[in-house]
């Protein structure tokens, strides 16, 4: 059966042989005066290239956050840490790179990139934590299956 609108069940995984790989293409709006894309763009950029991961994974928001008491739950960045090597500028067409570097219990090390050409602009690491009611939760049994799947190691 074929997906429609970008709905896939969760059971619908797909194993990732390298990082994942998404386009992002500069606009106006996310550059300053100058034409150089602002700092907190780049934010937006790699918040897009994680969901865009997980979605390959047959992971996706809208099915998690359907689950509602005991079983919802939200992914949530906890900490980030970013190199800014070079600037992208208007028009550019840039890549997000995504991978996973590590899982634990209740939280995932991601490694991210932004890169134009070849170059990478910059460099991320995120660690996003599984929360449900404002406390940490370990990662339910299916979604740990999906990313172990992309995972070099655990915590």
């Amino acid at each position: 059966m074929p997906l429609t609108s970008g709905e896939a069940t969760m059971s619908e995984a797909i194993a990732l042989p390298g990082p994942h790989r998404f386009g992002v293409q500069v606009y106006y709006e996310d550059t300053d005066f100058s034409g150089v894309v602002y700092h907190a763009s780049y934010l937006r950029f790699l918040e897009r290239g994680r969901t865009e991961f997980l979605r390959a994974l047959g992971i996706h928001h809208k099915a998690i956050f359907a689950g509602g008491g005991a079983e919802g739950f939200h992914f949530v960045v906890r900490a980030m840490t970013l190199d800014f090597l070079k600037p992208a500028l208007m028009d550019d067409a840039l890549l997000v790179e995504t991978r996973t570097q590590a899982i634990g219990g209740a939280s995932i090390e991601m490694a991210q990139a932004i890169l134009r050409g070849g170059e990478s602009l910059v460099t991320a690491k995120v660690r996003i934590a599984v929360v449900s009611g404002g406390r940490a939760r370990r990662i339910p049994a299916e979604i740990l299956a999906k990313l172990k799947m992309t995972s070099p190691r655990e915590l």
